[in-house]
């Protein structure tokens, strides 16, 4: 036996000679997160039709539609043919489980019908679906303006009855804007940007920068906890591990105390930007916010970026620290993120950073410090971890920085 999930989309049903692409993307993205299970996924437009084998947990369906980006939404539904006598019975079942299961409250019918050869209007098929609701649950009272359960019916290819909708995340498929790397500490902004920049179809590999020892493994634990939280948003990821203590050391002994902040963001970026050229991603994605902290400046963002060849993107740039944890708590990284083991940018903050760096000025401070060995020495041995779909680890320590698709 199967079940059958309706899917609503959203952007994507208007896009226009694309939307194909779009379409095909997330039910690859469905399908890979509902590996190990039999299903088949047809398509109609704005929707998806999901049947899967009974085998599978109604959990492990949930987990994979409500993480996969491109749903808006998903229902459990029950099919028939377009007979009247074959929807009402489909309506039975739907109303013997679920919500309606005790009979109690107030309820309502909403009728579509995209197929408009049905004979029935939309009003008609609602006054026919609630004599069926009447007859099973005759203690329930109708009230069209605030129901407590809600009897769903779309008319397409066949009848599709169901009584919940879920909420999905929007935006578009994992996949479909490109690649990119996103610049991944242990903090709450990053993992939260990641998020962000998924929902936009952007597909990520993950850096992180480890200076141990003054960085410890519980901190390295703690971004790979991250990654794993985040990695069924991203559709899977890699988490590559820069071991960055020389180079910061040298910085620390060579920059100007009040610049050495400006001078880990510059080293940082100058090795995103070949490793990402290196696996094939077209960005860079870091969890910045304007003016959050000293080096957020607008000079002090400008200075970073000149040492990318690669675009960069801050999907957070405008957003406040609150709304930054509120989302954090909502996509489950905030309890890690706030877990007490700092990253390596903070150890080695200045007591005074500068904000309003001069860029030719802190350039040519940056080119006397002798760091190019250091972040070579750093990119030639670069750790991986690898993160399937469902946020567990494949694989770890791979050495050949293969590209992203």
């Amino acid at each position: 036996m199967n079940t059958l999930y309706v899917i609503r989309l959203g952007e994507i049903a208007l896009k226009g000679l694309n939307r194909p692409m779009f379409e095909n993307m997330l039910r690859r993205n469905i399908k890979a997160k509902l590996k190990g299970y039999r299903n088949t996924i047809t398509k109609q437009k704005g929707r998806l039709f999901l049947q899967i084998g009974d085998d599978c947990p109604r959990e492990v369906v949930d987990t994979a539609l409500s993480t996969t980006f491109g749903i808006v939404g998903y229902s459990r539904s029950f099919s028939a043919p377009k007979e009247l006598e074959a929807i009402h019975e489909a309506a039975r079942e739907a109303i013997g489980e679920g919500p309606f299961a005790e009979g109690k409250g107030s309820f309502k019918v909403i009728s579509r019908r995209a197929d408009k050869s049905f004979p029935l209007t939309s009003y008609q098929l609602d006054v026919e679906l609630a004599k069926t609701v009447h007859e099973v649950h005759p203690d329930l009272t109708v009230d069209v303006k605030n129901p407590d359960l809600i009897l769903y019916c779309e008319i397409r290819d066949k009848a599709y009855l169901y009584t919940t909708q879920k909420k999905g995340l929007g935006g578009l498929p994992v996949g479909s804007a490109g690649a990119g790397m996103l610049l991944l500490s242990g903090g709450l902004d990053s993992p939260v940007a990641g998020f962000l920049a998924a929902k936009r179809g952007v597909k990520m590999d993950c850096l992180y920068f480890h200076a141990y020892p003054y960085t410890s493994d519980e901190a390295l634990e703690k971004v790979k906890t991250l990654a794993s939280l985040i990695a069924p948003y991203l559709q899977g990821t890699r988490l590559w591990v820069a071991h960055f203590t020389e180079a910061q050391l040298q910085i620390k002994r060579t920059a100007p105390e009040n610049e050495t902040t400006l001078m880990f963001r510059a080293a940082m970026m100058t090795l995103a930007n070949r490793h990402s050229e290196r696996t094939g991603s077209q960005c860079i994605i870091t969890g910045e916010a304007l003016s959050q902290v000293a080096s957020q400046t607008l000079e002090g963002l400008s200075f970073s970026d000149s040492f990318s060849e690669q675009l960069v993107l801050r999907p957070l740039i405008g957003m406040d620290k609150q709304e930054i944890m509120d989302l954090a708590r909502k996509i489950g990284t905030y309890e890690t993120s706030i877990l007490p083991y700092e990253d390596c940018c903070v150890l080695f903050s200045p007591k005074h950073p500068l904000t309003r760096p001069d860029k030719v000025v802190a350039t040519e401070h940056y080119n006397a410090m002798g760091i190019e060995p250091f972040i070579e020495e750093a990119l030639s041995n670069l750790g991986v971890f690898h993160f399937d779909e469902r946020g567990k680890i494949i694989e770890k320590n791979h050495p050949t920085p293969d590209p992203v698709f």
